[in-house]
């Protein structure tokens, strides 16, 4: 027998026996985090507590959150007599623009070019919005918190036939009575027209976008708009809306 051969068989064999007889050190978990102090967690924010109704009518918070549901986001498609209510706190046509000729950048007013009676199209180079007013929930709310209400007439003129009309009736009880059809709606221009600070009902179709106008599409991915098809004045107006210049 070749002894080195055995020697060196024997010196590869022998760690292998006593490693298996070692017994391994069990595993010991530890926590992610052992130190003294815990970690601090932000309070859950407390959720709105509003009305999302104000009788058959949604609030503007109502709407609003429920077209930005993905549960409720469909509750208005193809709908147009959906009801919002809220007090009117901005128009876009009781302040003219320092621009004579169009509004500045998020500013609501109405250019001095869009003001005069129904049949003489504007001057060139004036570029007037769609009649607008905004409804909130709140009566001291601003813009930012409101809803655009759109379509309930095509341009300013339509606004000065109507004021020049219930100004001519001379019987008070009759004034509200007047009748204006917008010609490019064909819907009646509310009387007494809108003014801020009194609370309404509007009906119409409400969504994200606004598209009843031949000027450019407008939106609004939170708030949406509603488009005119009626009003009913929650609060009547105690005074009547002018145009900038018109004469009460």
């Amino acid at each position: 027998m070749n002894y080195g051969i055995a020697l060196v068989a024997l010196a590869l064999v022998a760690p292998a026996v006593v490693g298996c007889g070692q017994s391994e050190k069990p595993y010991e978990p530890k926590p992610a985090y052992s130190g003294d102090k815990r970690p601090t967690m932000p309070a859950v924010p407390p959720l709105p507590n509003k009305p999302k109704k104000d009788g058959d009518a949604y609030t503007i918070w109502g709407a609003s959150h429920d077209l930005n549901s993905v549960v409720h986001g469909d509750d208005f498609k193809d709908k147009q007599d959906v009801k919002i209510t809220g007090y009117i706190v901005a128009t876009n046509y009781e302040t003219l623009c320092a621009d004579k000729m169009k509004p500045a950048p998020g500013e609501i007013c109405v250019p001095e070019c869009a003001v005069h009676e129904g049949g003489k199209a504007d001057p060139d180079g004036c570029k007037a919005p769609v009649p607008t007013f905004w409804i909130a929930d709140d009566k001291a709310g601003d813009v930012k918190s409101a809803m655009r209400v759109m379509g309930w007439a095509s341009n300013f003129a339509a606004l000065y036939d109507v004021a020049k009309a219930v100004d001519k009736e001379t019987d008070d009880a009759k004034k509200d009575a007047v009748e204006v059809m917008d010609k490019f709606f064909s819907v009646k221009i509310p009387v007494p027209l809108p003014i801020k600070g009194v609370k309404v009902k509007v009906t119409g179709s409400y969504g994200f976008n606004y598209s009843r106008s031949t000027a450019a599409r407008q939106s609004d991915p939170f708030m949406g708009i509603m488009t005119y098809q009626s009003i009913e004045y929650v609060e009547k107006p105690t005074e009547r809306a002018m145009l900038p210049g018109m004469k009460k």
